[in-house]
């Protein structure tokens, strides 16, 4: 069945401008993935295939920091972005055609990773991180979790998301021809806040960390990833980041500058109560509630400031941020392998943690963008990646 078998579609307002600015935040928010795992990996706390934890309260603490305001938005912006773009590129190709692409696009890459690129990644740092010298052969005779998409989650989440959209065209019975106006700036907070207090009650029972195998869902996040790709596709079919005005954008940031403000104070009230960092993560826990709404006002904010203020001033395009944007996915696959070499290259290094995720970085960034660039040349990689 095609998309014009479907119920009216609803209106998608052509975009008057080229938004390049989404490409280039793209880029930027690609970097950001690749050093919040350079963090985790040097001493920031959360999973990572392998660290060297950094024991100075003074290097961890600003690492954990960094880590805390990345994780308020750059997901859930991911889930955004991607999501603006589903409505139009539905109602152009069909409701088949549009499958078809999504299967293959995202399917293959999960497919791929679970069964070649996670088994090497777990074998350097079994063979290699933790000293067991035996072949690759002999390590997969051993090897049970093939079911693995690691940092590819968010594929999967993504996958899943855009099959709930197109089920949800089908049930779809009118079209809305006039456009709804950009949420108020009190509106945009509210519903931050409303995210955070079910963000709260998610995490009584999935707290921050806790996931779901073999798909790597951290529930304890999904609420705001859900309500942002539902705002995604709101904001296409009604023009929102054409519309939405520069100083409100301005606004956010300086919400943001103050939430920013905030966080550090709580940080201390813990370390001088002695509050277990179990209490900010899950449970019935103030310090919980606190923390999970301070997160979505801040990762909202974030979101708001650089959708406007990039609109303004980052809507240029070169070939140099084209081909950075272009090979971005194969970035954001691949940037574990690099990480993870460079790390375990860098092992026996006999300087501070935190000196090595100064060098790791950004060798990290720059060695993976060098890396997709090589990938997408291979005929046929393209047209998936």
């Amino acid at each position: 069945m095609s998309a014009q078998t479907l119920s009216q579609p609803p209106v998608i307002p052509r975009q008057s401008k080229k938004i390049f600015y989404i490409d280039n935040l793209k880029v930027g928010l690609i970097a950001l993935v690749i050093l919040h795992h350079a963090l985790i990996t040097y001493g920031a706390i959360g999973d990572w295939y392998y660290t060297q934890k950094t024991a100075l309260p003074a290097a961890a603490t600003p690492m954990l920091l960094i880590v805390i305001i990345d994780q308020s938005f750059f997901m859930g912006f991911f889930f955004f972005l991607s999501a603006y773009f589903v409505p139009g590129s539905f109602h152009k190709k069909g409701a088949a055609r549009f499958m078809k692409d999504r299967l293959v696009r995202l399917g293959v890459p999960l497919v791929f990773y679970s069964v070649a690129l996670s088994p090497v990644l777990i074998y350097l740092v079994y063979n290699v991180g933790e000293g067991h010298h035996v072949s690759f052969i002999r390590f997969l005779g051993g090897f049970h979790d093939w079911i693995d998409f690691g940092v590819l989650w968010f594929v999967a989440a993504l996958l899943l998301f855009t099959l709930f959209y197109v089920l949800s065209q089908f049930r779809s019975k009118t079209a809305r021809s006039k456009p709804r106006p950009a949420p108020s700036s009190g509106a945009i907070l509210a519903f931050a806040a409303a995210i955070g207090i079910l963000s709260f009650l998610v995490r009584v029972v999935f707290p921050i960390g806790w996931k779901l195998n073999p798909l790597g869902f951290q529930l304890a996040h999904f609420s705001q990833y859900i309500a942002l790709f539902i705002l995604g596709i709101v904001a296409a079919r009604n023009n929102w980041l054409e519309t939405f005005p520069f100083d409100k954008g301005i606004r956010f940031l300086r919400y943001s500058l103050r939430l920013l403000l905030i966080f550090p104070v709580i940080l201390v009230i813990e370390r001088i109560a002695g509050t277990p960092d179990a209490w900010f993560t899950g449970g019935w826990h103030w310090q919980q509630f606190i923390y999970a709404v301070w997160e979505q006002l801040m990762g909202f904010s974030i979101i708001v400031t650089l959708l406007t203020v990039g609109r303004k001033w980052w809507n240029r395009s070169s070939s140099f941020m084209a081909g950075l944007s272009r090979n971005a996915f194969a970035v954001y696959i691949f940037h574990p392998l690099v990480l993870v070499s460079l790390a375990l290259l860098f092992r026996n290094w006999g300087v501070e943690p935190a000196l090595k995720f100064l060098v790791v970085a950004p060798l990290a960034v720059v060695g993976t963008f060098l890396l997709a660039a090589v990938i997408t040349r291979i005929p046929g990689v393209r047209r998936i990646v």
